[in-house]
């Protein structure tokens, strides 16, 4: 009797340490934000808004290499052109140079940069690679996928002349690389499903461009909604460290349906991110979001801090779309929060509690801490 006793005790106590460890251990999740046109922002617009994103507790800015005007969003900008401009295999290096700074001065923030290395947008408007091998044969032609793997190990391979290494190796600085925004999402979901392995060849050639170098993840780069971006095999690919999702639909930011993920990944050796989400200027459902009767400024508070809490409640980091160095001048799809704008409070208060919720996915060692 005494000794089962003892046994039970034992028992209870390793549990308790058991949880104790777990709970102390436990990571967090955090806020990021987009700005695709980051490249091109002036001194000032970049001071302006790094020294927002700090106080708002953001860690992770996503931009893109897509070529811009002088114009995006209402802010002010420098244009620059698409890393490809007018022929696959032929480099303007401008955009990169371009990051080349802002990735130090987004440092000093304590903020790294998470980089997207092709979009569908550009494939979809009419990019060399549309040109050339067509929209479908972007993803199925072996050309195309030789030289857009070209495309990757060239932007790998590019030298930081401010940091003396190259983007392979910035790991202080750059929080991950994405072969491609929401790869094939105009060609349907079935494509995307008959083709899941893309994702996984471009994040292998991404892996072997950094080698031995495990200080800067590779994610995808989304897909629509929540369900399509979580596709079986990306789940599967050795080289990927972490699977984005996207989602504007309400539903999408479910918790219940979000931890299904979250376990999935966890069996899996994954981290999850919710890469793209945004909550609507106007009164439409919030994936349909052109045009509208504007939404009580009240409400649009409402919903942004309580789909934030949804989805940091399952455990997710989230990132979102986007954060603009100045006002918010309600052009195209409207998820868009300007500084010191309206709903700009409501976004602090959504970053700044991301940190209050526990995560299985400990991110930690690619954050500035």
């Amino acid at each position: 009797q005494k000794e089962t006793t003892m046994n039970k005790t034992l028992l209870f106590g390793i549990v308790l340490i058991g949880l104790y460890i777990t709970y102390a251990s436990c990571a967090k999740t955090w806020a990021g934000s987009n700005l695709f046109y980051a490249a091109g922002l002036y001194p000032n617009e970049q001071t302006y808004l790094f020294t927002n994103l700090r106080r708002a507790g953001v860690k992770v800015l996503r931009v893109w290499l897509d070529g811009e005007g002088s114009n995006a969003k209402g802010t002010n900008i420098k244009s620059f052109p698409s890393l490809e401009p007018h022929q696959v295999g032929q480099y303007d290096d401008t955009v990169l140079h371009l990051y080349d700074d802002l990735m130090v001065v987004a440092r000093s923030y304590g903020i790294k940069l998470l980089i997207s290395m092709h979009s569908f947008n550009a494939l979809q408007g009419g990019d060399v690679y549309k040109q050339r091998f067509g929209e479908q044969g972007f993803y199925t032609n072996s050309q195309a996928t030789s030289a857009f793997d070209n495309r990757l190990r060239h932007i790998l391979s590019h030298v930081n002349p401010k940091i003396g290494k190259p983007w392979s190796q910035c790991n202080d600085h750059i929080f991950a690389f994405e072969a491609e925004n929401e790869a094939m999402i105009g060609l349907g979901q079935g494509f995307i499903q008959q083709h899941q392995g893309w994702q996984c060849d471009r994040a292998k050639t991404i892996r072997a461009a950094l080698g031995n170098n495990h200080g800067i993840l590779i994610t995808t780069g989304g897909e629509s909604w929540v369900d399509e971006s979580f596709q079986p095999e990306f789940f599967n690919c050795p080289a990927l460290d972490v699977i984005a999702c996207h989602g504007y639909g309400v539903g999408d930011f479910n918790t219940g349906k979000l931890k299904t993920y979250v376990q999935k990944a966890v069996s899996a050796g994954k981290k999850l991110l919710f890469e793209e989400w945004g909550a609507c200027y106007y009164n439409t459902p919030n994936n349909n979001c052109p045009k509208g009767g504007v939404l009580n400024t009240g409400t649009r508070d409402y919903n942004i801090k309580t789909w934030a809490n949804q989805i940091a409640s399952a455990g997710i980091p989230w990132m979102y779309w986007q954060i603009l160095p100045n006002k918010d001048p309600h052009q195209g799809e409207d998820y868009e929060v300007g500084i010191d704008d309206v709903n700009w409070q409501a976004f602090v208060s959504a970053a700044q509690s991301a940190a209050n919720h526990d995560s299985p996915f400990d991110f930690g060692p690619w954050l500035v801490n």
